[in-house]
């Protein structure tokens, strides 16, 4: 592990390179360019403001709209990191450097676009009149779930070097994992619900993005503590994906040559 992050240091303007070149790529033809990371969210507001008003459900927009912000970061990384490997093969066979570089780098591009995201949305909760809560906890959260898209990211690009249905494979396991996710509906119906027994509750926040999205309401919205122990499991588990998309990627990158 140290030996990977020495290499990563030592390539670091290559990695500042690719994520601008990701940045600029995104927007390529655009006269808008960089701005759509601060318009994009800010419509995506909007829309719900409208459509929740005419269709009068009773959801509480700020709660949804910081859900579906902080959801976006992942679902980016994953589209992205199908090609993160197998978009990148004049590099990966032809030049030398750490592989795992290209993924890192398409999480990074995708950090700056969550990051301008939750500018948009502070100033948003704040015309809303939201209640922060412990702001300072927001770094140590942030970096929690860019680990965990960097994790799925290094599993699912080395997957789809050697099994091109990885990306069918991968819609099935977004739409699941949106719905298994407190993204549309309150955390607490599954935790207060009687006919959900303790393991269920464990169970759910197995899932890393329910204790990701509880954190951030909490921190944004000053939303309900569902549990130290909970959220502790969600980022654990955040972390042990990390380390096993390390591990898989490493093992599996001297043979990426020859699959490209």
């Amino acid at each position: 592990m140290l030996s990977l992050i020495k290499e990563i240091r030592a390539r670091r303007e290559l990695l500042q390179i690719l994520v601008g070149r990701n940045l600029k790529i995104r927007y390529k033809n655009s006269s808008l360019g960089f701005f759509w990371s601060l318009l994009s969210p800010l419509f995506l507001i909007v829309i719900y403001a409208v459509f929740l008003s005419l269709i009068r459900i009773p959801i509480d927009l700020p709660v949804l709209v910081s859900g579906i912000i902080v959801w976006q970061f992942l679902a980016m990384c994953l589209g992205d990191s199908l090609y993160a490997i197998v978009g990148n093969a004049n590099l990966v066979t032809k030049a030398a450097f750490p592989r795992i570089i290209l993924p890192l780098a398409m999480v990074g591009s995708n950090l700056v676009n969550f990051l301008l995201s939750c500018v948009v949305l502070f100033v948003y909760l704040i015309v809303a009149g939201a209640d922060f809560g412990v702001v300072v906890a927001l770094p140590f959260l942030v970096v929690t779930q860019a680990a965990l898209c960097l994790g799925v990211a290094l599993i699912f690009s080395t997957a789809n070097v050697f099994f091109r249905d990885t990306e069918h494979i991968l819609s099935i396991v977004m739409l699941a994992w949106f719905f298994l996710t407190p993204i549309i509906y309150d955390p607490d119906r599954v935790l207060t619900s009687p006919g959900f027994p303790g393991w269920v509750h464990v169970l759910f926040f197995a899932n890393p993005m329910s204790g990701i999205v509880t954190a951030y309401r909490m921190i944004l919205l000053s939303a309900q503590n569902p549990g130290t122990a909970h959220l502790c499991l969600s980022f654990g588990v955040a972390w042990a994906i990390l380390c096993i998309g390390l591990m898989v990627f490493q093992k599996a990158q001297p043979r990426f040559g020859d699959e490209l």
